[in-house]
């Protein structure tokens, strides 16, 4: 009976160790990285901006809205991000008619 039981806690450890990276990977929560090098980060409600800069922004699970710093390129503009997937999300640097791009979840990377 003991064996049995140790089954079923090891099935239930699993189920809930592949329910835990499923939530993770259906939010925009990670590391971004552009085609171009570029770089953030979203935890909860917090960003850290291609510049480094850390601020707070407006949070969904599949979304993200932030003001870009003055310091930054896109300095003064709304940032907005929608989730595509569980390793891509489009972003958009400013106004409306700004290019929509395509940035991937970062990999690991080692030195």
């Amino acid at each position: 009976m003991t064996h049995l039981s140790r089954g079923v806690q090891f099935a239930t450890l699993g189920l809930l160790v592949l329910s835990a990276q499923s939530a993770h990977a259906d939010a925009i929560d990670g590391n971004w990285c552009s085609d171009g090098g570029r770089r953030l980060s979203i935890v909860g409600p917090t960003v850290v901006t291609p510049g480094g800069a850390q601020l707070e922004g407006s949070y969904s699970r599949h979304a993200f809205v932030y003001t870009a710093p003055a310091s930054e390129p896109d300095g003064g503009q709304e940032v907005t991000m929608r989730l595509l997937n569980d390793t891509a999300v489009q972003i958009q640097f400013g106004s409306g008619t700004a290019k929509i791009q395509t940035w991937h979840r970062c990999t690991a990377t080692t030195s």
